[in-house]
């Protein structure tokens, strides 16, 4: 399914990466004022991922503790997508997913989280975003100035890379058994203030073990606009030579706003690869 003309045309698509009101960093805008705004956009289908609940034991790290939407709110989640499945059907297919994140040594804790909820879910991404660098956890998309405390208690900008990428193959190569999300975040979020912090080293290597992993694997790539919007980055997380080491190990792409409010939606499309073969997350089955 390609995004776009090369007049810049929109063409239909599927938005498989979406955040809600239950996002307690994003926006207040409701379910409805996302569904509506896809709808005019002429999107088929979306997949609402919120940021899961983070493990009881692991502690955010960020200053208002609001990494992640609160376990109390999961209920509530799930019974507000079912409603709104219900009204918007003939119009829009709508999935019910989470975004897991990867945390080393709570993976007993995401497993327990995703065997809970994997009755109610249609989808799951599993990304990385918090890394440990001597004994503390930082969130490392937060903002420019987390990240350059992570380059200096580590050393360089290329450890922190190391880092990243090290966890994001763990997060790959780790089975939650019959619960595995089947979709990788965002694989470059590392480059996310790449114009502050530009790296003068390579990462072929990183990702090429990676990329093959996920296609051992079977599991889909999150095609990312967010990353093309942000300021200090520039480009889509990954960028298109990635995209093409992705192609040619035919691991599935699938577009992801990654949109934290409803005017967020469909942002970065106009970057992607204008050759990039999107699936849609309404086709990839997820295994249970």
């Amino acid at each position: 399914m390609k995004i776009l003309s090369k007049g810049g045309g929109k063409r239909l698509y599927y938005d498989g990466h979406v955040h809600t009101p239950f996002c307690p960093h994003g926006s207040n805008d409701t379910f409805e004022k996302y569904i509506e705004r896809a709808i005019s956009l002429g999107i088929k289908g979306i997949s609402f991922t919120e940021h899961a609940p983070l493990p009881k034991n692991f502690a955010d790290p960020t200053p208002a503790k609001d990494s992640a939407m609160l376990y109390s709110d999961l209920n509530h989640y799930f019974q507000k997508l079912q409603k709104v499945k219900k009204t918007y059907k003939k119009f829009i297919t709508i999935k019910t997913g989470l975004e897991i994140d990867f945390i080393e040594g709570y993976e007993q804790e995401t497993e327990q989280l995703l065997r809970e909820v994997s009755p109610e879910l249609d989808d799951a991404i599993l990304s990385v975003h918090f890394l440990q660098i001597e004994g503390k956890h930082f969130c490392m998309d937060y903002d420019e100035n987390v990240f350059e405390e992570m380059v200096r208690k580590s050393g360089s900008l290329a450890l922190v890379y190391k880092n990243y990428f090290s966890a994001v193959k763990k997060s790959v190569k780790h089975s939650f058994k019959s619960f595995q999300p089947l979709r990788i975040g965002h694989i470059t979020l590392a480059k996310k203030f790449q114009k502050l912090f530009p790296a003068d080293f390579s990462i072929e290597e990183d990702i090429h073990n990676i990329l093959i992993e996920i296609s051992e694997r079977g599991m889909s790539l999150d095609y990312n606009g967010a990353g093309a919007v942000k300021p200090f980055c520039g480009e889509p997380y990954p960028p298109s030579w990635i995209i093409k080491e992705a192609q040619k190990r035919k691991i599935p792409l699938v577009y992801g706003s990654d949109a934290h409010s409803a005017k967020g939606l469909g942002q970065g499309l106009e970057q992607l690869d204008q050759y990039a073969k999107l699936t849609s997350p309404l086709l990839l089955d997820r295994a249970k």
